[in-house]
């Protein structure tokens, strides 16, 4: 039996599982054993031949943004609206093959905007270019998930669980949960709140069918087995999605205001260009770029940015060669303030770097 049908049966075995009190510890070991599956499934084949033509883009501008969806719902002519890149755009399946970058320029940031080949239903089992186009995701740090706006929610739930199945986690914060593998001593389970989901024999079977028998597990949630088992495979992708919905022109003002009230969710008219700036904006939030100046106008990082990555932007070896640096803005207690390679900087900074 091949990964994909042992996956099929899983799958199904899940679905007539009642889920109550007595059948817990079997369904968490099937789900153990499916992620397991799932992360063979995605490992690369010795025997394939080379990359996919188009797909190995350079990383490029200050933040990457992945725009995928279903074919043609608009991916292409929103790229070529949003930057100066042309991308072929037509009424049919499958205009893009192959991944085409462009630029938003915005509030000084260039933002790498990456129009992605459309994904059909099983593209996580490698249907069509889906290990491609997934692969090109998880490098992203905002996923764009370009929807029809006809077809209701049909989509948004389709491309969920096809990135969820690989291991892409959308708008939800990483499990608080401290696993560490140990050479001996067998399991220590400890928790700082009363836990509902995972009880000490599940998460001891758990770990069982991932051949761990000796580990330190800190729950610091109430976590469920599905987010446990993400912290024990260790390769999940935890990024924000904006949810867009195309083509609003073509449905009642009654749908458009259901779309637009959902969470992460932004309506827009390509055909027309309806909303497009708010698109925008909404993408700078997820985004959570900072601007951060030096007495020559600096550059752009992640919010939550400590000195030290601040000085990689510089040049590579500022970091070694760092004294101290003396900061003016809001992540100061008083200005200026002299600070060193851990401190987290915010927006609009000023900064004065002193070498050894």
């Amino acid at each position: 039996m091949g990964i994909l049908e042992k996956i099929a049966e899983i799958e199904r075995e899940i679905s007539r599982t009642q889920k109550n009190k007595a059948t817990e510890y079997h369904l968490g070991l099937l789900k153990a054993k499916l992620a397991k599956y799932r992360a063979q499934l995605l490992e690369p084949s010795k025997s394939s031949g080379a990359k996919g033509e188009g797909f190995d883009v350079m990383k490029s501008g200050d933040a990457r943004v992945a725009l995928i969806g279903f074919p043609s719902v608009g991916k292409s002519t929103f790229l070529s609206l949003m930057t100066s890149t042309e991308s072929e755009a037509a009424s049919y399946e499958f205009t893009t093959l192959t991944c085409i970058p462009g630029v938003i320029e915005y509030k000084g940031a260039n933002i790498q905007l990456l129009d992605l080949p459309g994904i059909i239903e099983g593209a996580a089992q490698g249907k069509g270019r889906g290990r491609q186009v997934i692969a090109v995701a998880r490098t992203a740090d905002v996923v764009i998930m370009m929807l029809d706006a006809t077809k209701g929610d049909v989509q948004r739930e389709l491309l969920v669980k096809e990135l969820e199945s690989v291991g892409i986690r959308l708008n939800c914060p990483k499990p608080n949960i401290y696993f560490k593998p140990k050479k001996g001593g067998g399991l220590s389970y400890n928790s700082t709140v009363p836990l509902t989901h995972c009880s000490e024999k599940l998460v001891q079977l758990i770990l069982h069918e991932y051949k761990i028998f000796n580990a330190e597990v800190l729950f610091r949630e109430d976590s469920t087995p599905d987010e446990f088992i993400d912290v024990i495979v260790g390769n999940r992708v935890y990024m924000p999605c904006l949810y867009v919905y195309n083509k609003v022109d073509q449905i009642s003002i009654e749908e458009v205001d259901r779309l637009a009230h959902r969470a992460n969710s932004v309506v827009i008219s390509c055909g027309m260009k309806l909303n497009l700036d708010f698109l925008l904006e909404q993408l700078w939030e997820y985004l959570a770029l900072i601007c951060l100046y030096t007495k020559k106008r600096g550059g752009l990082l992640l919010s939550n940015t400590i000195f030290k990555d601040f000085c990689f932007l510089i040049h590579r070896t500022l970091a070694s060669q760092f004294k101290y640096a003396l900061v003016w803005g809001t992540s100061t207690k008083y200005s200026p303030q002299r600070v060193g390679l851990t401190h987290i900087m915010e927006h609009e900074d000023v900064i004065q770097i002193v070498k050894k």
